[in-house]
């Protein structure tokens, strides 16, 4: 008897669900290299004869000071900019849970249960090495445990791999996940000092902006003031700010209320924001947080000798594979899931190796662990650099190799098209409302 779509790890999903996974990995593609840039920018600027006017441009206060908002422009990217970025993450995770492929629990379980794996084992790594070589607390245990997935899919676009969409759909699913995790892990474990008051007061603009989406209105000029308060008070509460841009995302209904609605308001705001997260936030956050200089005192010589470094990079690179691979071996193992046609253990491999690259979050972790601009931290930064570089070079030896396979695969696919314009490997499949 012929195994069905669910009994598959990594096999097709709907159509419907497969072209706007598309349409997502190519805004967040063109935002990856536009992170790359911006990181190399600043590595080169803060290495250069004119760092101090990196240094001076970081340092610059913006803000009231009568609010506790008189940050830096190296703050308000950390702490504004990246909370645009997790609000996208919210809303694709929960459009992603409630009305895409992944309301299928079986589906859900693997990239679920590699997020995990990619988070514990790093964590796992980096406390090891750490307690062997200073028996220490480790405070930045954390640090390895994000995956990037701008960065990971601008690798993918610069090695042109014909990834079949299912891997694709996964890393992306996985990295949105570990983002979750992520800012559940910042919450707490990076909150030194909480004022309730603050807290307790966020939940009111916070609920009014719960009830505005939930009756789908879309005015900005409503929910941009609520959202922007929810944000304050949640940052002056001492909660990382980014947190409330997950609150706000979990607010937005997915599902539209008709057929014949539109789209729904999360894929709406989704529409709307993920450019300018992707484009805009993400990049300027990597400009001011990636200006680590290794030419001081010490250098990069010291860096690499300093447990923190060795930790993390170790965590990336071999913690994210053996975490990533192994929990996805372990959801095969007890679910007694084949995988998909055509694709090997190789892939899996290549694909965790692709996870352990680890750049916007885990330079936010690093700043809240260290304290930005500290030794340690320029240490920690030096090996987020180092572990994504060196996860990044050799998935794409392993996808570069299995790339002519791909090909064929993507072919094999997309060879017969009928008139509306859905390839027959995906007839089957049902139209999502």
């Amino acid at each position: 008897m012929a195994k069905s779509a669910q009994s598959r790890l990594f096999g097709r999903g709907s159509w419907v669900e497969t072209r706007r996974i598309t349409d997502i990995l190519r805004t967040e593609t063109a935002g990856g290299l536009l992170l790359l840039a911006a990181a190399v920018v600043a590595l080169i600027w803060a290495n250069s004869p004119w760092s101090g006017g990196y240094l001076s441009l970081s340092a610059i206060e913006v803000g009231p000071a009568s609010w506790h908002l008189d940050l830096t422009l190296a703050e308000w990217a950390a702490d504004g900019l990246l909370a645009i970025f997790f609000f996208v993450a919210g809303l694709e995770l929960k459009r992603e849970f409630v009305a895409g492929d992944l309301r299928d629990r079986r589906r859900a379980a693997l990239p679920v249960a590699a997020a995990l794996g990619g988070v514990a084992v790093p964590a796992i790594v980096y406390v090891a090495v750490n307690r062997l070589s200073t028996g220490g607390a480790p405070v930045g245990w954390a640090v390895p445990t994000a995956t990037d997935i701008a960065f990971a899919l601008a690798v993918l676009g610069l090695i042109s791999t014909h990834l079949p969409a299912a891997l694709r759909t996964f890393l992306l699913t996985l990295a949105v996940v570990d983002d979750l995790l992520a800012i559940m892990i910042i919450a707490i474990f990076y909150t030194s000092s909480l004022a309730w008051a603050p807290l307790l007061l966020a939940l009111i603009p916070l609920a009014a902006f719960a009830v505005l989406v939930q009756r789908r209105v879309r005015s900005w000029w409503l929910l941009l003031p609520l959202a922007a308060a929810t944000w304050i008070l949640v940052h002056a509460s001492g909660v990382h700010a980014t947190v409330a841009g997950v609150l706000l995302a979990f607010a937005v209904p997915v599902i539209r209320r008709a057929p014949g609605d539109g789209p729904g308001l999360a894929e709406h705001f989704e529409h709307r924001w993920r450019p300018l997260s992707a484009g805009v936030a993400v990049p300027l956050f990597a400009f001011f947080a990636a200006g680590v200089s290794v030419t001081g005192a010490g250098g990069l010589g010291e860096s690499l000798r300093d447990p923190v470094t060795i930790g993390i990079v170790l965590g990336l690179v071999v913690g994210k594979t053996v975490g990533i691979t192994g929990s996805t071996w372990l959801v095969q193992r007890f679910t007694r899931a084949q995988l998909a046609d055509g694709l090997s253990w190789w892939d899996v491999t290549g694909l965790a190796m692709l996870g352990g690259v680890g750049f916007t979050v885990s330079l936010l972790i690093s700043d809240l662990a260290f304290g930005s601009g500290t030794p340690r931290d320029d240490h920690a930064k030096v090996g987020i650099l180092l572990g994504s570089i060196v996860a990044a070079l050799i998935a794409a030896v392993v996808l570069r190799a299995r790339n002519r396979h791909y090909r064929r695969l993507c072919a094999d696919e997309e060879r017969d098209w009928d008139e509306d314009g859905v390839p027959d490997v995906y007839q089957g499949d049902a139209v999502r409302p």
